[in-house]
């Protein structure tokens, strides 16, 4: 039995194809094969699908706590003004607890990065040598061997020593910081525009119907940032996700509007 040869690049052949490849990627005639659909890490995608996905759970809580709070309220009395009172209320309370919450959690996030940048401009002031081997070593786990490592993080640190450390080390950009000023009005705009479909449910529509238009309509609204959430956040489960939010908000409101009723009724 003859046996099989694997067919074999000549080394004419191997040197073609490697003088094509260094043509691609040179910096003469830089030729790189990114797929144009997909996100990479330099990029601003992920993070534009954060800010994305911030957005639609400011609007899903405002959706909920403000259709909760004035279903309750809608379940003890039939007053229009009372209601006002309490959707004010709940929308204001909302937006400044969401607003400051955003900005405390954004505000310590910049200080720890701002803590982070300055000690690691420190150790590459003070000890350079130690921080080049650091970053080698850093680029040998991500499957470079140990010379191309060592010549890839001399040329990183040469052209930008801090900003190489900071990506490869810690994570951070350190061009991008976030403000924690803009989160806050962010999260507080998004719980605004959400707390406005219950709002103006419970009190434009008439009294016999508004407590279910506004179940319907609640429901529906959440039914959509759920699907959108998971779409952004690149599930492709849009109708479990959209069934989860569904159903958690379906019982937040009917047990505020029961605890509503029964209080309404202890009342009267």
């Amino acid at each position: 039995m003859t046996a099989s040869v694997e067919p074999s690049l000549s080394p004419l052949s191997r040197t073609t194809e490697g003088e094509n490849l260094l043509a691609r990627v040179s910096h003469e005639n830089p030729v790189f094969d990114f797929h144009g659909d997909e996100p990479h890490a330099n990029s601003d995608y992920q993070e534009k699908l954060n800010r994305l996905r911030a957005a639609v759970l400011g609007a899903n809580d405002g959706i909920v706590s403000v259709a909760a709070t004035v279903v309750g309220v809608a379940g003890a009395t039939t007053s229009t003004s009372a209601i006002g009172i309490a959707a004010a209320a709940a929308v204001v309370g909302g937006s400044i607890s969401m607003a400051l919450g955003e900005f405390v959690s954004v505000s310590s996030q910049v200080d720890s990065q701002h803590a982070l940048i300055e000690k690691e401009r420190h150790e590459l002031a003070t000890d350079p040598d130690s921080e080049l081997a650091e970053l080698a070593g850093l680029l040998t786990q991500r499957g470079l061997s140990k010379h191309t490592a060592l010549q890839a993080a001399r040329e990183l640190t040469a052209k930008d020593a801090l900003g190489s450390h900071l990506d490869f080390e810690l994570g951070i950009d350190a061009e991008d910081i976030p403000s924690p000023w803009t989160a806050a009005l962010a999260s507080a705009g998004a719980f605004l525009l959400g707390a406005l479909l219950p709002t103006l449910l419970i009190l434009l529509l008439p009294v016999s119907i508004r407590i279910p238009a506004t179940f319907i309509g609640v429901l529906v609204a959440l039914a959509i940032t759920g699907a959108l959430g998971a779409k952004w956040g690149g599930s492709p489960r849009y109708v479990r996700a959209a069934i989860r939010v569904v159903v958690g908000g379906g019982l937040a409101l009917a047990a505020t509007y029961l605890i509503g009723m029964l209080l309404g009724t202890a009342i009267a």
